[in-house]
Formats: C-alpha cells, structure tokens, sequence
C-alpha cells in the first residue's frame, strides 16, 4: 500500500465514512445545523437529502456526533418494509417489552417517551435510506410524528435519502407526510474550490506535508468527479496508486489518466482539456 510511501498516518481517501477526516464544507454544515436548529426549536419531522455519493452518512455520523446530550439516539439504518416493523424496530430501540400486543405498540411508545420527557430527556430518530421505505412504512413515520403532549413533540423524526425520497413524499397519498416535513436541506456537489479544498484538508490530516496534487491536478479530479465527494476519494485514491506503482514521489498528468480511466462513473479526459488546465493554472 501507498501509505508509508507517500509518509501518511492513515488512509486520506477511504470510501469508509471517517469523522477524523470531515471537512467543514459549506454544503455539509448547512445540512448539519439545519437539522439542529430543528431539534431546538421541537421539530417533529426533518428531511435531510442527497445525491449518490454527497456525503450522507458522513453527514448522519457527525449529526449524531453533535447531537446535544439531552436527546437519546435511535438510529435505524435498514428501512422497514412495513408501518409495523418500523413500529417494532422503534419499540425495540427505546427498550420496549415486545410481546404478542402489537395492538398496544403506539401506546407503549407513548408511555415511554412521556417517561422520558419528564426526565428532560428526548428521543431522536433517524432514518437512513429512507427513499427505500415503503408507503405504509412512511404513513407510519407521519402517525409517529403526531405523538406529542398539548405543546411540544415527544418525538423527532430525520429521514435521510436519496432525491427519490421527494419524489416518493410528492405522492399524493403521502400528501399529509409531506406537509409535516418543516426543515429540509440538501447535499450538493462541490464546487472546484470546494473540491480543492477537501483534497488538500484530506492529504493534511492524514499527514502528508508536501503538495501531492497541484492545483490543475486536483481541479482534474474535480472535474472528472462532478464535485461528488466518493468519486473525488476514488480518482485521488487511484491516483496514488499509480503512482506508487512506478515508485514516484510526485503525481503526474498520466496518474490521473489511469484514475479517470478506470473509474467507470468519471468524465473521460481529453488531451485538449489538459491544455486548458495547464494555460489556467500552471
């Protein structure tokens, strides 16, 4: 591997979500404090979108990370395929005794969170993949988002998915659903200075003190990417295999080429396109 070649302390371009390596991009924060400014304010149901590949579970582990300690955590990261087995997961989590009353689960649940709440506590739901729940499943979330007392909400619910997510909600019978979704943010794609950026602060933190990529090069891989985050970690992580595999301190024009070439989701580069990188920047 390149690690010890190139003097890194761990791996700068891992598609393994690391909260070691989070940049503070734009994008990223607005998501994150849009999400908590909600929970402040007793929010009952927030959305948080993004296409493949923005960020999004970087994103929900931060969150969570940030999650003021007043509220309890229940993640559930494999969508239900039913109301009820999303109600069961949700039971189980805040340590509900399931037994053969599923009739009794809302009422259950409501005990719980009110016992809760008297104990200044709160319970925050997430829900990734949620473009994956079903109908029932989603009319569900908009029941358990009802339980609340006569001023404030026992229950907050994210949902974090796919931009098929709101196609799915702008359904007509999800109609009610959406309507209770108050905050809402999206994930973008990068632009070139953002991307900049968040290769030189990944290079940085995982202890490279030389510039690897100049600017024409990572503005290369940004290109290439279309400023989606996981594809900029695999050209730069392809990238520097080529390069070590010809044992080269330095990255080069044909690095990133092998990179492009091998990443089937890249735009293909052209020779025409190089010498409008090298007239801009070099």
């Amino acid at each position: 591997m390149y690690l010890s070649h190139f003097g890194f302390k761990q791996a700068p371009f891992s598609l393994t979500p690391n909260t070691a390596l989070f940049h503070a991009l734009p994008t990223h924060l607005t998501a994150i404090e849009t999400v908590l400014a909600g929970l402040a304010m007793g929010e009952g149901i927030m959305q948080l979108s993004g296409e493949v590949g923005t960020g999004k579970t970087l994103v929900c582990r931060m969150l969570i990370n940030r999650l003021p300690p007043q509220y309890d955590l229940v993640y559930l990261p494999t969508p239900a395929q039913c109301g009820l087995s999303l109600q069961v997961a949700l039971a189980d989590e805040l340590g509900i005794n399931i037994d053969t009353e599923l009739h009794r689960l809302t009422v259950d649940i409501h005990d719980q969170l009110l016992h809760r709440k008297a104990k200044g506590r709160a319970v925050v739901v997430v829900i990734d993949e949620a473009q994956a729940l079903t109908d029932d499943a989603l009319e569900m979330i908009r029941l358990l988002g009802n339980i609340e007392t006569e001023s404030e909400k026992l229950l907050h619910i994210v949902l974090i998915g796919q931009p098929e997510l709101d196609q799915r909600l702008a359904a007509h019978q999800l109609r009610q659903l959406q309507q209770r979704i108050t905050f809402r943010s999206t994930l973008l794609a990068l632009n070139e200075a953002e991307a900049v950026a968040y290769i030189e602060h990944r290079l940085s933190v995982s202890g490279c003190h030389s510039q690897l990529f100049s600017i024409a090069q990572s503005r290369a891989i940004w290109f290439a990417s279309g400023g989606i985050p996981r594809l900029i970690n695999q050209l730069a992580h392809k990238t520097l295999l080529a390069a070590y595999s010809h044992q080269r301190q330095c990255i080069c024009r044909q690095d990133i080429n092998i990179a492009i070439a091998d990443t089937v989701a890249a735009r293909q580069s052209s020779r025409l396109w190089w010498q409008w990188l090298r007239w801009k920047y070099l």
